[in-house]
């Protein structure tokens, strides 16, 4: 009796040994202090090397044994930890940490030294040993101090709109400026008689939207170049219907009362494209070329940066690879083509970067491109994601240079994604040229919530694209339309000749992206401050019975891996509804080329006044299910 109790005991503990040791899956949640899900959050095990990362909901799974210890970390926030008991679901919420961001350890190149570490080194690591690791990057430490004055019971949230953006000390008023935008006119009114045709690239960044966003929510004054009002209206998404032929895109027009201009007439042309499913997505050759210059070290660049791309590291496949390279003083690479289920592997080699040394933009292209073609998918999706503040300073460094670098460079057939970071020497003139010649996109990371939105949730539209110098050209009947002008895209607007030259670049159009176009037009017979007077010689005659159509719009496209572009025809009818009877998007894609209007203090409208602008974008708040409509409300509140 005595054995049989024996050995029921040592089978118990063995069971409870068993048990203990086996693993199970955790799930959960992680949300910052105001209850909002906080993606790229770092999940570990404490004393292993197992970790994963939050998605773009916040959600994250890992597997671990009873009793380990769960250690949740994140910029800017107090690092967490937890015991696994019985429960398989642990929710986190992690409080802001701001005493951690006053001392910010910041990365130079020279010999390595101890430092006394600060809790500011999960900000930016120190550089570990690693095979991957550049052979020139050796590290020393030093410690920048942040004025407590700025932080002391404030919270990041209260500071400047964004607690991601751990921008914790933005330009003071007398702090020099060296952003740098480059400069254009605005386009004017054209009359049909002598300029018959308009033609122009489709754009779909939307880095000037959240970088002025960035500048409003700081307090700081807007520079008019840095308003691109096509990027601001193509920030939002609009409800056109998906394409039901077999072009990758959908046209669709309204036209209706000018919101300015009681006596003009507007004329939105939306695009929409077809949103292809994930599992039918090519496999992707990404490369990420990342700036670890010494411009970098701020908390909202390199550290911000990282926490971005673990986002896009989120959303790849194992069809999908990866390569990283960098550069500062020169340019190395730091992981090779890593399959997209090394989601580990990647995010190592990621929390190993440091800031330090100049910039050779220049090699750091050079072998980015070098990668990708070495790696090259046919059929594939093959991109370079350059991340950077896009400051330049060694080797090939001026627009023209970089300009004529990256042209040569899109022969190769690879993608380019250009992410913009920080303040203060921020140079979107030349992300904006690398963009526009190199068969890409460009967007500003003003914060963690924007890398979610451009790199997580809209990932397929951001990364793929299903369409090529995609052009339009817009000819306007003289016998309804007096004077147009196209509003935006003075930087992409192209000669009537060039529309159909294959060779001349234009925009691409990714999965699911939209793209919108607006014209103000002055109808005949109306006498307007901006009427543009008849000419003596030259006359238009008009053969045709064309009376009810007030234009003919054309489109041509290549497919992406194509050389020979496809033209789309479509007529749009002289038919103009009431303002109040349009659809939400027309009302608020209106509502911010206004505000881009009066933000560039554009001298072809006089009424410039908020209240307009915002009764106007709060008739237009349907479809606002991410709350970016409201958002761009406050912005237009706080510019009085």
């Amino acid at each position: 009796m005595k054995s049989l109790k024996l050995i029921s005991l040592a089978l118990a503990m063995l069971f409870s040994v068993l048990s203990f040791g086996q693993e199970i899956t955790i799930t959960g949640t992680v949300t910052d202090e105001t209850k909002l899900p906080l993606p790229g959050v770092s999940v570990s095990i404490q004393g292993t090397q197992k970790s994963t990362v939050t998605d773009i909901n916040g959600h994250y799974s890992i597997q671990a044994q009873k009793g380990k210890i769960l250690v949740f970390s994140f910029i800017g926030c107090n690092t967490q930890m937890v015991k696994i008991g019985n429960s398989k679901v642990i929710n986190i919420s992690l409080k802001n940490n701001v005493s951690s961001l006053q001392e910010i350890v910041v990365v130079g190149y020279g010999n390595t030294r101890k430092e006394k570490r600060h809790s500011a080194d999960a900000v930016i690591s120190e550089q570990k040993n690693s095979n991957n690791a550049p052979q020139y990057n050796q590290t020393k430490m030093t410690t920048l101090s942040v004025s407590p004055k700025q932080v002391q019971n404030t919270s990041p949230t209260k500071i400047y709109g964004y607690r991601d953006t751990v921008n914790i000390n933005p330009p003071l008023p007398n702090t020099p400026n060296q952003e740098d935008y480059e400069s254009f006119v605005e386009n004017q009114f054209e009359t049909p008689k002598n300029a018959p045709l308009s033609t122009f690239s489709i754009d779909v960044d939307n880095a000037s939207y959240t970088n002025i966003r960035r500048l409003i929510n700081n307090g700081q004054a807007v520079p008019k170049d840095a308003v691109r009002i096509e990027e601001m209206m193509n920030f939002f998404k609009y409800s056109y219907p998906q394409p039901k032929e077999n072009h990758p895109f959908s046209i669709n027009t309204e036209y209706s009362d000018c919101p300015w201009n009681s006596k003009h007439q507007l004329l939105k042309i939306g695009l929409q494209g077809k949103n292809i499913p994930t599992e039918n997505l090519p496999a992707s050759n990404l490369v990420f070329l990342i700036d670890v210059s010494g411009s970098m070290s701020d908390p909202n660049k390199l550290p911000l940066l990282k926490q971005s791309m673990k986002i896009l590291v989120n959303e790849l496949r194992k069809e999908d690879k990866v390569a990283i390279v960098v550069y500062a003083g020169a340019a190395g690479m730091v992981l090779p083509p890593t399959s997209g289920d090394q989601k580990q592997t990647i995010i190592d080699a990621l929390d190993n970067l440091n800031a330090g040394g100049s910039t050779a933009g220049g090699a750091g292209i050079q072998l980015a491109y070098k990668t990708a073609i070495a790696n090259f998918i046919k059929g594939g999706n093959n991109r370079v994601i350059l991340a950077t503040d896009g400051d330049f300073n060694v080797g090939t460094s001026s627009n023209k240079d970089m300009e004529t670098l990256i042209e040569e460079k899109r022969k190769s057939g690879v993608f380019l994604t250009c992410l913009g970071y920080g303040m203060g020497n921020y140079k979107d003139s030349k992300m904006e040229i690398l963009a526009n010649k190199g068969n890409g996109n460009y967007a500003y990371i003003d914060n963690i919530q924007e890398a979610n939105r451009f790199l997580g949730k809209e990932f397929k539209g951001s990364m793929f694209a299903i369409a090529k110098d995609v052009k339009i050209q817009i000819e306007f009947n003289p016998k309804h339309v007096q004077a147009y002008r196209l509003i935006g895209y003075e930087n992409r607007k192209l000669r009537p000749e060039d529309f159909k030259n294959d060779a001349i670049d234009a925009g691409e159009l990714g999965s699911g992206h939209t793209v919108t176009a607006l014209y103000e037009i002055i109808p005949t017979g109306i006498d307007s401050d901006y009427s543009i007077s008849d000419l003596k010689y030259t006359k238009t005659a008009n053969t045709g019975n064309y009376s009810n159509e007030l234009a003919t719009i054309k489109f041509r496209y290549k497919k992406p891996d194509g050389e020979k572009s496809i033209e789309m025809i479509q007529t749009i009818a002289n038919h103009s509804s009431q303002l109040a009877t349009t659809s939400s998007d027309f009302k608020f894609s209106s509502a911010v080329a206004w505000f881009g209007l009066k933000l560039r203090d554009s001298k072809l409208v006089t009424n410039k006044e908020s209240k307009s602008i915002l009764k106007l974008a709060q008739q237009g708040l349907s479809n606002d299910r991410e709350g970016y409509r409201t958002e761009f409300i406050r912005l237009v509140e706080a510019v009085q």
